[in-house]
């Protein structure tokens, strides 16, 4: 379908980037906006997420430079490469009322989707990319189907989004940009706390991003040289309690037995990954106490996984051997999500960006996730197909513990018996 044919040539596309910072964010925005402005049409930049569009004061307009920007050619000239976000980002959820298919027939529950609509009228947008992760999509899907919900004539903006996040955990695509770079900057930085428990004959516990999938945990464990890493998709077997929760005392002897397994080796040393996702699966008397951001997930700032385990692993160990053994738990994450970007990053994040064009100007496409499989081939899954049945929540693509990839991770780690 030829957008221009049917009388849907975007002559005004906005651009949104909402969540975490991944490497290569600004190639997105880059690709996609040179795509547009080549063609012809205005492209405008929405500033911080949808904070302006969803937060400003009743009946106040939007102000340029504040709330969006105009992209201008200049702006983009170099951009591709660069650290950061270039629109700015925000976790602003203007979807947060809607839990299920009939909130959005409900006008007090989709006020916040309204005041998105409207705003997005208001910059007189034919379309709008969204770009991030699974809650991002979550708010692409709602204002599409928001916007299917209008009365016959009411103007439509066509709305098409592009997967980001660190943690690789989208369904409909393989990899998502920034996820190579945040395991190459967290795997150097293993590489050094592997050499510094070396030489000072001691563990650590390290904690890495991910939510609630372990491909961020296994990538770094990986290619950082861990001696175990443990993923949410380990949790089986008598790692769980009989409430099928992670059993934090279970977790607590698997480490001490690493521990043991590699003194009777005479190795002293050692280091661990414990994805974050971990800690969403710890019983409630664990976490019930910790903040969690607007879309239910556990706040990774206030919680650190390592640093809670390392004083019961030292204690439970000395218990069993009478042994004093030195841990520490770290935390890692964060400085990678800002990081100069790999190269793949920006050779993926600039097909998505070009896909965004295709999708919307080609294909005249509406309600559609841009993606890419083989030598960066462009594919276009429609939001249903990414939606958990029956629900409004995007699905979790977690790592397949039948899968070469996860047994790679454990085959390059030290062999534990209760892990097989």
């Amino acid at each position: 379908m030829n957008a221009a044919a049917t009388g849907n040539a975007v002559k005004r596309v906005g651009m949104v980037f909402s969540g975490g910072p991944a490497p290569g964010a600004n190639a997105v925005i880059a690709a996609a906006a040179s795509a547009f402005r080549r063609a012809g049409a205005e492209v405008v930049g929405l500033l911080r997420g949808y904070t302006g569009l969803h937060d400003r004061p009743e009946g106040e307009a939007l102000q340029e430079n504040v709330d969006y920007r105009l992209v201008k050619d200049a702006d983009l000239r170099g951009l591709r490469n660069q650290r950061g976000v270039w629109l700015g980002t925000a976790r602003t959820n203007p979807g947060r009322e809607v839990n299920v298919v009939s909130d959005l027939d409900d006008p007090h529950k989709t006020r916040g989707l309204r005041r998105v609509y409207d705003s997005l009228c208001e910059l007189e947008l034919d379309a709008l990319i969204s770009i991030g992760g699974d809650g991002t999509l979550r708010t692409a899907n709602l204002l599409y189907e928001y916007q299917k919900r209008l009365p016959a004539g009411a103007k439509r903006v066509r709305i098409v989004h592009l997967p980001k996040t660190i943690d690789n955990d989208y369904a409909g695509i393989d990899f998502t940009f920034g996820f190579f770079t945040a395991v190459d900057v967290m795997a150097k930085e293993l590489l050094n706390l592997r050499a510094d428990a070396i030489a000072t004959q001691a563990y650590y516990l390290v904690a890495t991003m991910g939510r609630r999938a372990g491909w961020l945990a296994y990538g770094v464990g990986i290619a950082g040289e861990a001696h175990m890493t443990l993923g949410v998709e380990d949790v089986r077997g008598s790692l769980r309690d009989q409430d099928g929760r992670l059993d934090p005392v279970a977790l607590v002897d698997l480490l001490v037995e690493l521990i043991t397994t590699r003194e009777k080796r005479g190795k002293r040393y050692g280091v661990v990954v414990l994805a974050e996702g971990l800690a969403e699966l710890l019983p409630d008397s664990e976490v019930a106490h910790l903040p969690r951001d607007s879309y239910g997930h556990i706040s990774f700032s206030s919680f650190d996984l390592g640093r809670v385990l390392s004083a019961r692993v030292a204690a439970r160990h000395k218990e069993l051997t009478g042994r004093s053994v030195k841990v520490t738990g770290v935390q890692l994450g964060y400085e990678s999500r800002c990081a100069a970007p790999h190269a793949f990053d920006v050779l993926l994040g600039s097909q998505l960006g070009l896909g965004a064009y295709r999708a919307l100007e080609s294909e005249g496409l509406d309600g559609y996730m841009v993606s890419v499989s083989g030598q960066l081939d462009l594919r276009f899954v429609p939001f249903a197909n990414l939606i958990a049945p029956g629900t409004l929540t995007p699905q979790v693509r977690f790592v397949d513990p039948d899968s070469d990839f996860h047994a790679l991770a454990r085959r390059l780690a030290t062999r534990v018996e209760s892990l097989g």
